[in-house]
């Protein structure tokens, strides 16, 4: 299957993003840089085409690409993201993805951001989250529904986004922090829990049956190894502490012109 991922790469003001369940931590730019790099040759090497947008020097989440959008194979949703600096962001993702999927928006009062939404088959689960509302996730079910596709809210609890919680390792298997989004929801999926004492490594990336990770989470990383699955590990220290993770530097979907 042929993947596109959209990136970006951190803007020099990256030390001033938005910040809701982590401690603000000095950032070293070149070093985020370096890391995105890595980010996206693992990517490619995974067997995504790799595009990158142009640098939004004076927006300082801009790299967390994932948050503007939801990519499904009929449709790309514009989203409103819940921190009002982060809505400037969309217009260049708009561009990027109108080459391959036509567009629809949530509107205002309605908020979302792409973090929160993990599909699973023809199930989008959505976090309600501090960033995305109960209007905004009626809205994404109002423009998914005549597509097939059911949209589920999910109670988030000490975390930034629905994916910061769970995320889809297998067809039928997901990931989980189960501090932070109940178990249950998720009981008819196989459930690896993350290790106790890494409470942060429960998102990861699934491109072509392979699992993309941070590497400094070793001891739920074993964890997936044990359960049968593939990992590689990238180094995330700069971009974690901007309270970001691996799905959420890129928008990944088919390419469907091949």
């Amino acid at each position: 299957m042929s993947v596109i991922a959209i990136t970006r790469l951190p803007a020099p003001s990256l030390a001033d993003c938005e910040l809701s369940f982590v401690a603000r931590e000095p950032i070293d730019i070149e070093r985020a840089r370096a890391q995105h790099a890595q980010y996206r040759c693992v990517l490619a090497k995974l067997g995504c085409d790799v595009r990158m947008l142009p640098m939004q020097s004076s927006m300082p989440d801009s790299v967390f690409v994932e948050d503007c959008a939801v990519v499904l194979d009929e449709i790309a949703v514009l989203t409103r993201p819940g921190a009002p600096s982060r809505r400037v962001e969309s217009e260049s993702i708009a561009t990027a993805l109108a080459e391959f999927r036509p567009l629809a928006s949530i509107q205002s009062p309605g908020t979302l951001d792409g973090g929160d939404v993990l599909r699973i088959g023809r199930t989008l689960y959505v976090g309600a989250s501090a960033r995305s509302n109960a209007e905004g996730i009626a809205q994404l079910g109002a423009l998914l529904g005549p597509h097939g596709y059911v949209v589920q809210s999910v109670a988030t609890r000490e975390c930034l986004h629905l994916k910061s919680a769970v995320t889809q390792i297998d067809d039928d298997a997901v990931l989980l922090q189960p501090a932070w989004v109940d178990r249950g929801v998720f009981s008819h999926l196989r459930v690896i829990e993350v290790d106790p004492d890494e409470e942060h490594a429960a998102n990861v990336v699934r491109v072509n049956d392979q699992l993309l990770m941070p590497d400094g989470f070793p001891r739920t990383r074993q964890r997936l190894l044990d359960a049968g699955f593939s990992v590689t590990t990238v180094p995330m220290s700069e971009l974690q502490k901007a309270e970001g993770a691996v799905s959420c530097c890129s928008l990944l979907f088919r390419d469907l012109s091949v």
